[in-house]
């Protein structure tokens, strides 16, 4: 809240360079917001009396504005890729599979594995189980586990994300 849409009788006023002016009526510290050519802030609303602050409002916003933008550029977007692996899978297949596993999690991207289980191979869900195990500790190293193996209707699925540096 600003200025006007304060609503106290005493503020616990701060200067514009963040010196201590002390408690003051609202009316009296507005009027001083308003000699100086800036606003009257409400900084900490819940204390008694309410902490309020003289500042270039507008300037205030703009900065943190800013700084919200330079935020959002520096953070790294995590994804979720899916690599499909059979609970049949050949050697030389399942190496492949494994190698994008792999570059997705040096990437810093979350890795869901799944293994679809086709007609009845449902009823051999350890050999699928057997194999998304073998995949995790091949890459232990570069990876975390987050969620174990789990059969959720033909499926079983394993999301391994990458080890905080």
């Amino acid at each position: 809240m600003i200025n006007e849409e304060i609503r106290a009788k005493e503020v616990r006023l701060v200067g514009p360079e963040g010196e201590q002016i002390g408690i003051k009526p609202f009316r009296e510290a507005l009027q001083m917001a308003i000699d100086l050519n800036m606003d009257l802030v409400n900084v900490a609303p819940t204390a008694k009396p309410p902490v309020c602050r003289i500042m270039d409002y507008g300037k205030y916003r703009y900065e943190m504005q800013k700084k919200e933008k330079e935020a959002r550029k520096n953070q790294k977007i995590v994804e979720l890729k899916e690599v499909r692996f059979s609970a049949t899978i050949e050697d030389h297949d399942y190496q492949t599979k494994l190698r994008n596993v792999v570059k997705f999690l040096k990437d810093g991207d979350k890795v869901k594995c799944t293994i679809r289980f086709r007609g009845r191979e449902i009823t051999h869900s350890e050999i699928g189980r057997r194999v998304l195990e073998k995949a995790a500790r091949e890459v232990e190293e570069i990876c975390v586990v987050e969620r174990a193996p789990k059969l959720e209707g033909r499926s079983m699925i394993m999301i391994l994300g990458p080890k905080p540096q």
